[in-house]
């Protein structure tokens, strides 16, 4: 029984561990962006939004 409770604990070790790197990574993409990248894609948004019939 002991084996098996060793075994769930390394999974639960496993997937914090993913879950960290899909963080980090997410993390990494958004600091990439400049000020300026972020607002011309915010005006860009905004012109597909406006163009788009209601």
């Amino acid at each position: 029984m002991r084996g098996i409770w060793k075994w769930v604990g390394l999974a639960g070790v496993a997937g914090v561990v993913a879950g960290g790197v899909l963080v980090a990574r997410d993390q990494r993409r958004r600091n990439s962006y400049t000020a300026d990248d972020i607002r011309v894609r915010l005006h860009q948004r905004l012109a597909e939004a406006e163009s788009r019939p209601a």
